[in-house]
């Protein structure tokens, strides 16, 4: 794997960059409802030294219905200034996964038009499984100052993406199992209806990832989403159950040079709510 600090880094990568006094860490985990995960505690028990722990329900627009959504500019300004984030920082995010909800957290960095952020390859999970270092308690916070200006093209609402869907002009990529998909199982939400939005291709997020929940190397990446019917021409907007791991097939995308990607935000939690919208199953 090639370390790219704009991407993707190795646990070997962030080991020999640990002591560098602009590096900033942050701890994304989150989990899906009823796993029975609590990521804040776990943090709390254990984390790479420096950490902070990003908290992607709260640092979110909470005026929404819709669940973790993007905060506006001035709440994710402020939040990353009392962790001590700002200009000039090479930011590295991982989670107790593997590698889930911290291609989230870079998605929104780059939204915010940051781009030296990058994920942990194998997260937390396989730091932890070659020994190395941790610690229990919180970092020291110095406020830092952000500058952000958001990148509105790489985010999409429910009206863009219904365009999207019929006229054709994009690939809409959905990273939920196969089974969600196709309409045969139940969404872990209430309420939801089951399918997905016509025309989306399905590439699960885990299928671009090994067994040690690493990035699988580029040349595979592109293999997968060929097979899935994905014209890599075109470009391409992103889906998932809440905006979650529609992250990690943004950044294999970007991983694989493909720049034209966007992510729906809403995803299933909305287009599964509206009942104008049309879903196809199978």
């Amino acid at each position: 794997m090639t370390d790219d600090p704009q991407t993707l880094v190795s646990t070997d990568w962030l080991e020999q960059h640990l002591k560098d006094p602009d590096l900033r860490m942050f701890d994304a985990s989150w989990y899906l409802p009823g796993s029975g995960r609590d990521p804040k505690s776990e943090y709390e028990r254990g984390h790479i030294p420096g950490a902070r722990f990003f908290d992607i329900d709260e640092i979110s627009d909470q005026r929404s219905e819709m669940p973790h959504m993007a905060p506006p500019v001035e709440k994710f300004i402020s939040r990353m200034r009392a962790m001590g984030v700002g200009d000039g920082h090479q930011v590295v995010v991982y989670d107790g996964a593997g590698l889930f909800s911290a291609a989230r957290v870079w998605w929104l960095f780059r939204l915010m038009g940051k781009t030296d952020i990058a994920v942990l390859d194998g997260g937390y999970p396989k730091w932890i499984a070659e020994g190395r270092p941790t610690e229990d308690m919180a970092p020291i916070l110095r406020d830092r100052h952000i500058t952000v200006t958001r990148q509105n093209h790489l985010v999409r609402d429910v009206t863009q993406v219904a365009a999207a869907a019929k006229l054709g002009d994009h690939e809409i990529i959905d990273a939920r199992a196969p089974a969600r998909f196709k309409g045969e199982a139940p969404e872990p939400r209430a309420g939801l209806r089951s399918g997905h939005i016509p025309g989306s291709k399905n590439v699960h997020f885990q299928s671009l990832l090994t067994e040690a929940g690493t990035m699988r190397p580029v040349e595979e990446l592109r293999q997968i989403f060929e097979a899935a019917g994905v014209d890599l021409a075109k470009p391409a907007i992103t889906t998932c159950g809440s905006g979650v791991t529609a992250a990690v097939l943004s950044l294999a995308l970007e991983r694989m040079g493909h720049r034209q990607h966007a992510l729906y935000d809403g995803s299933w939690s909305e287009w599964g709510m509206y009942h104008g919208l049309k879903v196809e199953t199978g």
